[in-house]
C-alpha cells in the first residue's frame, strides 16, 4: 500500500480508540460524580489505598461494579442487535421486537411477583428459557416466510402478547412486589453490586461465539439464495444467531431488567461511522458503543435530577428513540425515489 493511502482499517482503529477513550472518561466520571462527589485527588486516594470507610465502600462496592455491569450489559446488548439485524437483514431487528426481551421479562415477572424461591444464579437460565420460548414463537410463526418485514411484524405481535402476560402477572401481585417489579421493568443499574457482575461474567462466552459467526453473517447479508449457493445452511445459521442473541440478552434482563434501544441503536451508529456493513468490523465497534451509551445514560440517571434517580432504561429510551428515528429517517430517505 502506497504511503498516504487511506485504508478502511484506519477508520476502524480511530473509532475503536475514540470509543475506548470515551469509555475510560465515563468510568472516571462514574466514580467521581454522584452524592457525594469526589475530586480527582480524592478519587485517586480511594482507588490506590485500602480502607473500609464509607467512601471506599461506596466506590468499590457500588460505583465501580455498577459501571462494570453497565459496560458489560451495553456491549452484550449491542452485539445481540448486530447479529439479529444482519441475520434478518432488517434495520429494526432486535431482542425487543422479536419476543426475546419480553419472554425473559415474563419469567422474571413471575419470579418477582410471586416470590418464587429461585436461586439467584439460576435466574438467568430461566430468563434464557423465557427468551428462547418468545423467540421460538416468532421463528415458528414465520417459518418458511421469506419476508423479513413480516417476521418483524410477527415479533411485535408476540412481544405484545407476552407483555399482556406480564400485565396479567402484575395484576395478581401485592403492592410491595408490584413496586419492586416496576423498578425492575423499566431497566436500571441502581443497587447493583459485584453479585450481578459475577452473574453476567460467565455469559461473556457468547460474545466470542458471536464473533466467530461474523464472516458467515456477512454471507447471509447477501441473501439466502447466495448463502445457500455458497454452501451455507441459512436456516441453521439463523437459528444459531437467535440462540446466541438470547444467551446475550437473558442474563442482562435477569440482572438489570429489559433495557431498551441499546441493541437497536448501537449497530446503526457503528455502521454509519465505519461506512461499512462488514460484521467483522461492525460487531466490536458496536459493542464499545453499546458500553458507552449505557454507562453514559447511567451517569445521567444518577446526576441530572439528583438526589432523585431516574432509571437508566428511561434515559436510553429518551436518548435512543430520537437518535434512532433520525438515523432511520436518513437511511430510508436516501432510498426513496
Amino acid at each position: 500500500m502506497a504511503s498516504g493511502t487511506w485504508h478502511p482499517k484506519n477508520m476502524t482503529a480511530i473509532v475503536v480508540a475514540g470509543s475506548l477513550v470515551a469509555l475510560l472518561c465515563l468510568g472516571i466520571a462514574a466514580v467521581m460524580l454522584g452524592s457525594p462527589a469526589f475530586t480527582p485527588v480524592q478519587m485517586w486516594h480511594i482507588l490506590t489505598t485500602r480502607g473500609d470507610n464509607v467512601n471506599h465502600l461506596l466506590v468499590w462496592q457500588s460505583r465501580i461494579p455498577r459501571f462494570t455491569l453497565g459496560a458489560l450489559a451495553g456491549a452484550m446488548l449491542a452485539v445481540a442487535g448486530v447479529m439479529l439485524q444482519d441475520a434478518m437483514r432488517n434495520a429494526l431487528a432486535g431482542p425487543e421486537l422479536l419476543g426475546v426481551s419480553s419472554g425473559s421479562a415474563a419469567v422474571m415477572a413471575a419470579i418477582i411477583i410471586f416470590g418464587l424461591p429461585i436461586p439467584f444464579l439460576l435466574q438467568p437460565w430461566l430468563a434464557l428459557l423465557g427468551g428462547t420460548l418468545g423467540g421460538a414463537m416468532v421463528v415458528v410463526a414465520s417459518w418458511g416466510d421469506r419476508s423479513h418485514t413480516r417476521v418483524i411484524l410477527i415479533g411485535v405481535a408476540v412481544s405484545s402478547l407476552l407483555n399482556a402476560v406480564i400485565t396479567t402477572i402484575v395484576s395478581l401481585g401485592q403492592q410491595d412486589t408490584i413496586s419492586l417489579f416496576y423498578n425492575y421493568l423499566v431497566g436500571g443499574l441502581e443497587n447493583r453490586t459485584w453479585q450481578q457482575v459475577l452473574l453476567v461474567l460467565p455469559w461473556l462466552f457468547a460474545l466470542g461465539l458471536s464473533y466467530l459467526l461474523s464472516n458467515k453473517l456477512n454471507v447471509l447479508q447477501l441473501g439466502d439464495d447466495v448463502a445457500i449457493g455458497l454452501g451455507l445452511k441459512a436456516a441453521g445459521l439463523r437459528i444459531a444467531v437467535f440462540l446466541l442473541a438470547i444467551a446475550l440478552v437473558a442474563p442482562i434482563v435477569a440482572a438489570c431488567g429489559p433495557i431498551g434501544y441499546i441493541s437497536l441503536l448501537s449497530p446503526h451508529i457503528a455502521r454509519r461511522l465505519l461506512k461499512t456493513h462488514d460484521t467483522t468490523r461492525v460487531m466490536p465497534v458496536a459493542a464499545l458503543f453499546g458500553a458507552v451509551l449505557l454507562t453514559g445514560s447511567d451517569i445521567l440517571a444518577r446526576t441530572v435530577f439528583s438526589p432523585v434517580e431516574v432509571p437508566v432504561g428511561v434515559w436510553t429510551t429518551l436518548l435512543g428513540g430520537p437518535l434512532l428515528l433520525i438515523i432511520l429517517g436518513k437511511r430510508f430517505g436516501r432510498s426513496t425515489p
